[in-house]
């Protein structure tokens, strides 16, 4: 085989899982990156349209949603979502969180705290439903659902569009997670 050739076999090798990746990711959006990650108790979302919070409240009953982008008055996605959070009964829980920055032991315990308070149904959300929603539900199933560590680990991954890249933009999640392992009953990690 020529050199260019195998340039060409090599670039086209390369192509192919970024196009996969690409594409996933592209699903995601489209799907509204909806999860379910105990049935009938959490589910996982990006950012809800007013009527993806109507089809979410028919088909699983929503009657929380936790908003992990902290309150935004007067943006159009908040503004909306609280409209129809309150046309739906649903009750609309706003908790600023950073997928660029660590959440503190505190921060993490006063989440929990509100999961364990909330009426289920819950649905989480930020604006992509990858780190933020992410780390959330992993905290959900470790301190609520005491699923276990590989289940709460599970839920900060790339099939949900986090990129668990050490350094990175959204390393801070992963970093979290690590360092409230212990105080989640997983000492030992």
């Amino acid at each position: 085989m020529n050199r260019k050739r195998i340039l060409a076999l090599g670039g086209t090798l390369l192509a192919v899982p970024l196009l996969a990746v690409l594409l996933y990711v592209g699903m995601l959006l489209l799907t509204g990156n909806f999860h379910t990650v105990i049935a009938g108790t959490l589910y996982r979302s990006a950012q809800p349209s007013p009527q993806r919070i109507d089809q979410y409240a028919r088909d699983y009953g929503i009657r929380t949603i936790i908003n992990l982008r902290g309150a935004n008055p007067g943006a159009p996605w908040y503004d909306g979502e609280i409209a129809e959070s309150a046309r739906r009964g649903i009750a609309h829980v706003d908790f600023r969180m950073s997928s660029r920055t660590e959440l503190t032991q505190d921060e993490a315990a006063a989440l929990v705290d509100i999961f364990k308070t909330a009426a289920k149904p819950v649905l989480i959300h930020c604006a992509d439903g990858s780190d933020r929603t992410g780390l959330a539900a992993a905290l959900y199933v470790a301190a609520v659902a005491k699923l276990g560590e590989e289940a709460a680990e599970d839920q900060i991954a790339l099939r949900y569009g986090h990129f668990s890249i050490p350094f990175g933009p959204t390393w801070p999640i992963d970093a979290t997670f690590e360092a409230l392992e212990p105080w989640l009953g997983y000492p030992s990690s």
